[in-house]
């Protein structure tokens, strides 16, 4: 039986690196909201850089964990928030989108979303002001509280991911960092996060708030 750090250096070695997900539509599928060259990019390029960096850095952290070199163990997390976090971000954001989306949520989700924000409209609004009015690079998300069981939403800077810091259990974002919308959009945000609610896939956010609730 293996102790100490040989465990940590078999687990290291045995550890499944992370891959990017496939998307279930093509790049072109939700035009004319998001254009495929913007998808192309932001999916192969922009989300495979974070998994790559993501996978380099847990080898590191490993190493320097099998080692008990806590002060490189600190310097690592910077980059293991924001690539973990880019890699967490853009897995939920895909399944968020679809080419048969828009229009209104049903059910459950539409119920809470009433009960929370008055109506439809007013969750749009709000979740689009805040979202639009993040500084530099972030995401804008609507999550669930499951302490209070209700629905909320927040901003979170750079790739921040939701959960990891404020507790919330992301169930939409929406990506506003400018390579997800410049090429198309150029400066006006405003547009682009007007743009994106006509993809939304709420079968998807539905199904993530039932997980969240369980």
């Amino acid at each position: 039986m293996l102790t100490g750090s040989s465990a940590r250096l078999a687990y290291a070695a045995s550890r499944q690196k992370h891959t990017l997900p496939d998307l279930t539509y093509d790049y072109g599928a939700l035009e004319p909201y998001v254009s495929a060259e913007i998808m192309q990019l932001h999916h192969s390029k922009h989300h495979a850089t974070y998994v790559n960096n993501l996978n380099v850095t847990e080898e590191k952290y490993q190493e320097a964990l099998a080692k008990g070199d806590v002060t490189t163990q600190v310097a690592l997390q910077p980059a293991l928030k924001f690539n973990g976090g880019g890699h967490i971000n853009h897995t939920i954001f895909w399944t968020n989108l679809s080419p048969n989306g828009g229009g209104e949520p049903q059910g459950e989700l539409m119920e809470a979303i009433k009960r929370d924000f008055g109506s439809f409209q007013k969750m749009k609004e709000k979740m689009s002001a805040v979202t639009v009015a993040v500084q530099g690079s972030g995401w804008g998300w609507l999550g669930f509280d499951k302490d209070s069981g209700r629905l909320r939403i927040a901003a979170c800077a750079n790739q921040d991911p939701l959960q990891g810091t404020t507790g919330l259990i992301p169930l939409l974002g929406i990506d506003v960092w400018e390579h997800a919308y410049y090429l198309q959009y150029k400066n006006v945000r405003p547009d682009y996060v007007k743009a994106i609610w006509s993809v939304v896939n709420w079968e998807n956010v539905s199904e993530r708030l039932q997980m969240a609730r369980k």
